[in-house]
C-alpha cells in the first residue's frame, strides 16, 4: 500500500517537474519570438511596443501558471449588505456644497477601442450615428460640455483608444476644438494572437497589414490601468489636481456623470477614501450573461461567466441567486491606481478567448476586463443603480429603442420620456435583415411611435411606412420568399402579422 503511494507521488512530482519544464520552454520560446518581432520595428515604434510586450509578457506567465476556472465555487458568497449600497440611499445625502469643486477632481473616461463591425459599420463604433446625426462621441462631448459650462467646471474627456480606432477618431476630434472640454487620448496596448497550438504568436513582424492583419488584438479593457499609466496621463492628470476617474464604456447611452455618487467619493473621511466604485443593476432575463459582484475571500469580487465552471453555469445565469450585473460604469481612484499599478498589485483574472481567424486558423487571445480589479482596492464599493444608467447600443434592436420616441436628448442625456407610463424599456428584437445599420435604415421611412409598446419582434423582410405606431405586443414575421411591407399611419396593437403583403406604387 505504501509503495503503491509513494509511487504515486512521484508520478505526480515528475509530473509537475514536467510541467514546469514545459511552462519555462514555452516562456522562452515566447520572449525570444517577441524580441524577433520587436527587431522588425522603427525605433520609436519598438519603445512603444515594448511597454506592450512587457504586458504581455506579464500576463503570459500567469495564463500558463493557472489551469482550470480561476474560482473555488463553494468559496462564493453573496456580498455582505453593507457592500452593495442602493442608489436611492446615495441619492438622499444630496449635493455638494460645492459641485464646481467637487466636478474639478474629476476626469472622464470613455473605452473608446471597439469597431462598429458587429453593426455592419467600417471604423469606430463611436463614430455611428444614433440619434439626430449625432454620433457617440458627439453626445459625450455634449453631456461634458454641458456639465463644465453649467458649473464653470474643468472636467476632461479622456479616450482609451485601440489600434484600430486611434487614426480616425484623432482626425474627428479636430471637429471639437471650439468646445469647452479638453479631450486627451490614449492607446490601449497592441498585443500578439497566439497559436492554440504553439503557443506562439502568429505574426511575422510588426506590421499590420497584409498577412498580419490579424495577428494583433487590443487585450481588452482591463488593460486601462497598464496602458493608462504608460501613457504618462495618468500622472498629468493627478498633477492637475485630478482624484477621480468615471469610466464607461462609449455606447452605453444611459452613463452620465452623476454628481450623487461624486459627491459621496468626496465626502468619505481621508483615512476610509473609496476607491473604487462599481456601478451595478437589477438582472433581467436579457441580462443573464452579464458579470456580478461576490464576495470572496474577503474581497468584493467581480464574477464573470467565463470564469464559472460549467457544472454552474445554470445557477450563475439565476436571477434569484444572482440578482445583480455589472454595467461597467466605474468611479477610480487615480492615486490608487498608481500605486497599485506600480506595486504591480492588481492580479486581474484572465479571460482566454478563443478565435478562428478567416483563414481556419484557431488562435488565442489573452484578455482582462477592467471591473476585475475591484479586489485590489480598498474600501470598494457597488453602487445598485437605476437600469437608466445603463443603455447600452450593441444592436440595431437597441439602436431602434434609442432613435425612437421613448427617449427624448437635452444636453446629449437620453431620459425617458415622460409620456411613457412605464418606465420598463420594451423588449426588442429585430431579424438579420436588419443587422446592418444601413439596412436597417433603409426599412424604416421614419421610426415608428413606440411609447406604448411592451414587445416587438419582427423577422424576414419587413419595411415599415411613415407615422407607424406600435403598442403592446407585436409580432412581425414575413417567411423566406414573402415580403411586409407595413402602410403608412398603420396603428398595430397586439397583433401578429404573418404572409405576404406587398404595398406597390402605381
Amino acid at each position: 500500500m505504501t509503495s503503491v503511494c509513494l509511487f504515486a507521488d512521484l508520478t505526480r512530482g515528475a509530473m509537475t517537474e514536467f510541467q514546469e519544464k514545459l511552462r519555462q520552454q514555452h516562456e522562452e520560446s515566447m520572449h525570444r519570438e517577441l524580441e524577433a518581432l520587436l527587431s522588425t520595428a522603427n525605433k520609436v515604434e519598438a519603445e512603444i511596443s515594448r511597454k506592450d510586450f512587457d504586458g504581455f509578457k506579464k500576463i503570459f506567465h500567469r495564463f500558463l501558471q493557472v489551469k482550470g476556472p480561476s474560482v473555488d465555487w463553494p468559496k462564493i458568497n453573496r456580498p455582505p449588505e453593507e457592500s452593495i449600497q442602493p442608489y436611492e440611499k446615495i441619492r438622499a445625502k444630496g449635493l455638494p456644497d460645492n459641485i464646481t469643486a467637487c466636478l474639478n477632481k474629476l476626469a472622464v473616461v470613455k473605452l473608446n477601442g471597439g469597431l462598429g463591425t458587429s453593426m455592419g459599420c467600417k471604423g469606430p463604433k463611436s463614430l455611428i450615428s444614433v440619434r439626430n446625426e449625432n454620433t457617440f462621441l458627439d453626445l459625450t462631448v455634449q453631456q461634458i460640455e454641458h456639465l463644465n459650462k453649467t458649473f464653470s467646471a474643468d472636467v476632461p474627456l479622456v479616450l482609451m483608444n485601440s489600434f484600430n480606432t486611434d487614426e480616425e477618431t484623432k482626425k474627428i476630434l479636430q471637429k471639437y476644438k471650439h468646445h469647452r472640454v479638453n479631450i486627451h487620448t490614449f492607446n490601449q496596448s497592441r498585443y500578439p494572437r497566439i497559436n492554440k497550438e504553439s503557443l506562439l504568436p502568429i505574426a511575422s513582424n510588426m506590421g499590420m497589414s497584409g498577412e498580419n492583419a490579424e495577428a494583433w488584438y487590443p487585450p481588452g479593457h482591463g488593460d486601462i490601468y497598464a496602458s493608462f499609466y504608460n501613457s504618462g496621463l495618468l500622472d498629468k492628470l493627478i498633477a492637475e489636481g485630478k482624484e477621480y476617474i468615471f469610466v464607461s464604456n462609449i455606447d452605453n447611452l444611459g452613463a452620465t456623470v452623476d454628481l450623487f455618487i461624486l459627491q459621496h467619493l468626496m465626502s468619505q473621511p481621508a483615512d476610509r477614501r473609496c476607491e473604487f466604485i462599481m456601478e451595478v443593476t437589477d438582472k433581467t432575463r436579457a441580462d443573464v450573461k452579464g458579470g456580478t459582484l461576490i464576495q470572496y475571500e474577503d474581497h468584493l469580487r467581480l464574477l464573470e461567466i467565463a470564469q464559472v465552471p460549467k457544472a454552474h453555469v445554470d445557477e450563475f445565469k439565476s436571477v434569484t441567486k444572482f440578482k445583480i450585473f455589472n454595467t461597467n460604469n466605474l468611479w477610480i481612484s487615480l492615486p490608487a491606481i498608481k500605486r497599485l499599478h506600480e506595486k504591480n498589485a492588481m492580479d486581474l483574472e484572465i479571460i482566454v478567448n478563443p478565435k478562428t481567424l478567416d483563414g481556419g486558423l484557431n488562435v488565442i487571445q489573452l484578455e482582462t476586463a477592467v471591473g476585475a480589479a475591484i479586489k485590489s482596492f480598498d474600501n470598494a464599493l457597488g453602487v445598485n443603480v437605476p437600469r437608466s444608467r445603463f443603455l447600452p447600443v450593441k444592436t440595431s434592436s437597441d439602436l431602434l429603442l434609442v432613435m425612437s420616441n421613448l427617449y427624448s436628448l437635452d444636453a446629449g442625456s437620453l431620459t425617458m420620456s415622460k409620456k411613457r407610463e412605464f418606465p420598463t424599456t420594451p423588449h426588442v428584437k429585430l431579424g438579420s435583415s436588419f443587422t446592418k445599420v444601413q439596412e436597417f435604415l433603409a426599412r424604416f421611412e421614419n421610426i415608428p411611435d413606440m411609447l406604448e409598446l411592451d414587445h416587438l419582434t419582427v423577422s424576414g423582410d419587413v419595411t415599415f411606412g411613415k407615422n407607424v405606431s406600435l403598442k403592446g405586443t407585436v409580432i412581425i414575421i414575413a417567411n423566406h420568399g414573402d415580403r411586409i411591407d407595413i402602410p403608412a399611419g398603420a396603428m398595430l396593437e397586439n397583433k401578429i402579422v404573418s404572409g405576404n403583403l406587398r404595398i406597390l406604387d402605381h
